[in-house]
């Protein structure tokens, strides 16, 4: 079975995709610092207790394993607060990354698939958003990946590094048979706060916006399978260690749901109601976000194969049978 480091493999999608890789005939070994990942999601492959900024423990890693390629999920991932922290997101989003990359390089590995973000994109001219739509990134966050992007664009430009750039919407869902899930803290993710409001675990449920110009007033967005997002890192991985050329790709189902309509399918499966509170909106947020997924099926043979009802279920059952998040 083939080594794949998962630089972040202990986290939400990081450890989806280590369950597919496994699946799939290869071995992840999971390179986590555990500041938001969980070594109980830690499964199908060894795991390394190490940060992508320790240069000295990546060489050491790399030299122990041998991995064929890297998938790069070890990011800070919230937008709010990389409005208020811009720094420590540049810090461990683009420094964190730098210091991989040449650790790559170093041990002679020379393949990447690389977690991107939808936020690269900032505030849409036109929908749904092809990969040549223009990047303009309108929170920390989203410039800092917006960063890597470049680098990696330049090392396979001058250095023969390839790289699969993933720009996933919003990723929800969990495994089906409730060995992992989404497991944040604290939560910031609407789908989950949902069902925990819907649990009695939180006094109401906060909408960011009531007038944005969608069919109801609240964001629009793209919410994904984490199963689907995980085939879609198993597939590049696959197209790059087949000398696949690199690609940028958008991973989205090509439909939006609205805040208001997420809430409602998560009150229709947990037959309990949900108390709403609305708020203004959220500095850094878009209005809608949805993906044209076209690129990814013609390059890698990726679609998407769960609808809303498969996420909120899915999501809806890991949460109702943990009693520790």
């Amino acid at each position: 079975m083939a080594n794949i480091l998962v630089a972040g493999g202990a986290g939400y999608i990081g450890a989806h995709t280590c369950l597919d890789l496994f699946t799939k005939g290869f071995t992840p070994i999971v390179y986590d610092n555990l500041s938001n990942g969980h070594a109980e999601f830690v499964k199908w492959g060894p795991l390394e207790i190490g940060d992508i900024r320790d240069r000295g423990k990546l060489d050491d890693v790399l030299r122990k394993h041998k991995p064929l390629a890297i998938v790069h999920f070890a990011a800070a991932i919230e937008v709010g607060q990389s409005v208020l922290d811009p720094g420590s997101y540049y810090e461990n989003n683009v420094v964190g990354t730098i210091t991989l990359l040449r650790a790559a390089q170093a041990a002679g590995i020379d393949k990447i698939v690389f977690s991107s973000t939808c936020a690269t994109y900032g505030i849409p001219s036109s929908i749904p958003i092809n990969e040549a739509h223009p990047q303009a990134p309108i929170n920390p966050y989203g410039r800092s990946k917006l960063i890597v992007e470049q680098i990696l664009k330049d090392l396979d430009l001058y250095q023969g590094f390839r790289s699969l750039i993933l720009r996933y919407f919003n990723a929800a869902g969990a495994d089906p048979e409730g060995r992992i899930g989404e497991w944040h803290s604290p939560e910031t993710h609407a789908l989950p706060i949902a069902i925990e409001t819907a649990l009695g675990r939180r006094p109401h449920f906060e909408i960011l916006g009531t007038d944005y110009e969608t069919r109801d007033g609240s964001c629009v967005r793209d919410f994904v399978h984490v199963l689907d997002l995980a085939d879609a890192h198993v597939r590049a991985i696959e197209h790059l260690l087949n000398n696949g050329t690199s690609h940028a790709l958008n991973l989205g189902t090509g439909h939006g749901t609205t805040v208001k309509e997420l809430l409602e399918t998560v009150q229709h499966i947990a037959g309990k109601s949900i108390s709403v509170k609305y708020g203004p909106r959220r500095e850094g947020d878009s209005p809608i976000l949805v993906a044209d997924n076209a690129l990814a099926k013609q390059t890698i043979g990726w679609s998407p194969r769960h609808d809303l009802r498969s996420i909120v279920s899915t999501a809806w059952n890991w949460h109702s049978n943990c009693l520790t998040i």
